[in-house]
């Protein structure tokens, strides 16, 4: 039961190993080449070393997150009473983040773990090792990137840094869909059109098997693309990659998102993993669905209000010649419940969702915002599992306070209801029901 862990705590300990060798090589020849010097320290900003002549530079940062949450349950028979609450304490999130860039030659690189070792269930990663990649500029409008890191592929909020975010969690569609990180290639491309307008369009190979993966891979590559337009702009001081609008854009500036990938031979339920679910044909080959993923963003910002709105539709494609599934200890079975294609359909994250949120930031800095999620599984999706899913109507209202402009000091409260839910009571059997949500969650960074 061991042997999963054990084998992510691997991966995690050869990356790590790998890409402290490759950061001790850029900042040895950084460190020969010129005098690094302190920067003036602002809290939230990190610790900022520079060179004389600017030409390189590395930050450190980091931040943490406790989290209170407490769950209700209600039934919609009489019958059917929980008066349980459910409540637990933990660190959401514990990171640290080494970044840096060189102007000549053009490199740039960022190094982040996670202490607090997230659940994947919640919609974050389970290892430890974050983002571990190293990227150049070829010139000011093209970037190439190798390495860990976030895939452009997924909704609009995986690309805003969890730091910024509205509410204490992000929309259930995040938990839903994305795959968070994937390791492969990515190209980036920034294009100025007329006066104003920008397009940055991007590109992207990679394992299709999600992050901290590098033992067998059973299936093939994921090719995925994304283009963002931003017709009037881009917005202030990395206003793209942050939820809430701190700077309060003076001007309207809003992005639209369009991204799809295809995974061939995907070996999970969404494509965050490897080999958790396996298939074989009558050669005993492996012989595994393709998985399409599509979506679509919108984000506003103007004067401290902000609007984000992203729409996910996932497909698979599943080979005629499956005749057997692998099991949890390694042996096969040729029985699948309802036939091959609904089987294998059940066990994959199949569907759509649509999430819109939006909030207003006060000039005292407490923000209000609210946030609608709907998820609408097939008729044969893991979605429809009561167990972690089969609740597709999610209302959210939340308060913040910010002490600073940075988000270095923060705390945030929300309250969400879950309507269209099927919820296993105390015996494990299933009725219609909802769930109440209360979070608080307090943040520090440096």
């Amino acid at each position: 039961m061991y042997a999963p862990y054990f084998n992510s705590l691997k991966s995690n300990l050869l990356m790590l190993r790998i890409f402290s060798f490759i950061l001790l090589f850029f900042n040895l020849y950084a460190l020969r080449s010129q005098d690094l010097v302190l920067g003036d320290y602002v809290p939230g900003n990190g610790l900022v070393f520079a060179s004389s002549d600017d030409n390189y530079k590395t930050v450190l940062r980091g931040y943490t997150q406790s989290l209170f949450e407490s769950k209700s349950m209600l039934f919609d028979s009489v019958d059917v009473l929980d008066n349980n609450r459910y409540n637990r304490f933990r660190a959401r999130r514990v990171r640290l983040r080494l970044s840096g860039n060189q102007l000549t030659p053009g490199f740039s690189y960022r190094f982040q773990v996670d202490l607090a070792q997230s659940d994947a269930g919640d919609g974050e990663l389970s290892g430890a090792l974050l983002d571990a990649w190293i990227g150049y500029n070829f010139n000011k409008k093209v970037k190439i990137i190798i390495g860990q890191k976030a895939t452009p592929t997924d909704n609009i909020e995986l690309q805003m840094a969890s730091n910024s975010l509205q509410l204490p969690e992000r929309s259930r569609l995040t938990s839903a869909f994305s795959s968070i990180r994937e390791v492969g290639i990515f190209l980036d491309g920034k294009f100025k059109i007329g006066n104003k307008a920008v397009i940055k369009p991007m590109l992207n190979i990679t394992n299709g098997d999600g992050s901290n993966t590098i033992s067998n891979d059973f299936g093939g590559f994921k090719y995925g693309a994304r283009i963002n337009i931003l017709p009037l702009g881009t917005f202030r001081n990395f206003g793209q990659f942050r939820q809430v609008d701190m700077v309060r854009e003076l001007t309207p500036k809003f992005m639209i998102g369009l991204n799809g990938s295809y995974n061939v031979g995907i070996s999970s339920r969404r494509g965050r993993g490897n080999g958790d679910i396996l298939y074989k044909n009558d050669l005993g080959e492996y012989s595994l669905p393709n998985y399409l993923k599509f979506g679509s963003d919108f984000l506003f910002k103007f004067r401290g209000f902000s609007l984000i709105a992203e729409f996910v539709k996932t497909k698979v494609y599943i080979p005629n010649d499956i005749t057997q599934r692998v099991r949890n200890n390694g042996t096969t079975s040729t029985s699948f419940n309802g036939g091959v294609d609904n089987y294998i359909k059940g066990r994959m994250m199949l569907g759509s969702g649509l999430n819109i949120q939006a909030g207003y930031l006060l000039k005292s800095l407490y923000s209000i915002d609210a946030r609608f999620t709907n998820l609408r599984p097939d008729e044969y999706s893991f979605m429809n599992n009561s167990a972690f899913y089969n609740r597709n109507k999610y209302y959210t209202l939340g308060l913040s306070k910010y002490f600073f402009k940075n988000y270095t000091y923060k705390v945030q409260a929300s309250y969400t209801y879950v309507d269209d839910a099927v919820i296993r009571n105390q015996t494990g059997d299933e009725f219609q029901g909802n769930e109440n949500i209360l979070r608080l969650m307090v943040q520090i960074a440096f």
